[in-house]
């Protein structure tokens, strides 16, 4: 019988992303259990939802900490009572430093609210608004040292329409989110896919 895999999920907030992977563990009765939720602050929402879900809730404040090194080596102390085979970030809004990335190399995957490359970083919505695209989406991606830039796992497509406003656009994509970054996990744990020097390697029943 496969062994279960542990995931580890960080939150900065409410953790809409982080919502729909538990709801979809629990209704696919995935191969995995989701150890812990882990938030840089401790007003965060999404950690009375993880507690009322039985799972472990714990908080590690960045503010707490003199700079972002020792803060990453906190938070990778907490992370590794765990020993995960996947770490999700859903939301969580801190630059990681390259140790911490490297550490986790191959197991920590992050979902950006645009299709990537295009539009990295903050404000993804309006920046596409103002450039005029015409498709917009969402980036399920392997976590790497260069900011939203990992190697793709999975994408959805959302059309931009001429009434969208930023807040009409986000909807609509945050629904996709939720659809393919379940999916990318499902996957992920499943075995059908890795990376692999660099690149994602696919693999078939």
């Amino acid at each position: 019988m496969r062994a279960m895999k542990r995931i580890v999920i960080l939150i900065s907030g409410r953790g809409s992303n982080m919502e729909a992977i538990l709801r979809a563990a629990s209704a696919e009765k995935w191969p995995a259990q989701i150890v812990a939720v882990i938030s840089n602050k401790s007003t965060a929402a999404g950690l009375a939802t993880a507690s009322s879900a039985g799972i472990a809730a714990r908080v590690v404040e960045h503010v707490s900490y003199p700079d972002r090194a020792q803060f990453d080596q906190a938070l990778s102390t907490v992370i590794d009572e765990y020993s995960p085979d996947l770490v999700i970030l859903a939301g969580f809004l801190r630059i990681l430093t390259s140790a911490f990335v490297a550490h986790y190399h191959g197991r920590m995957v992050n979902i950006h609210p645009s299709l990537l490359p295009s539009f990295p970083g903050l404000d993804t919505h309006q920046r596409a608004l103002e450039a005029g695209v015409k498709f917009h989406g969402a980036t399920v991606h392997f976590v790497t040292p260069e900011l939203d830039h990992g190697p793709i796992i999975e994408q959805a497509i959302v059309p931009v329409l001429d009434t969208d406003t930023e807040d009409t656009l986000a909807a609509r994509v945050l629904e996709q989110e939720h659809v393919i970054y379940p999916r990318a996990v499902r996957d992920f744990i499943e075995g059908r896919y890795a990376l692999m020097e660099g690149r994602i390697v696919r693999h078939t029943a």
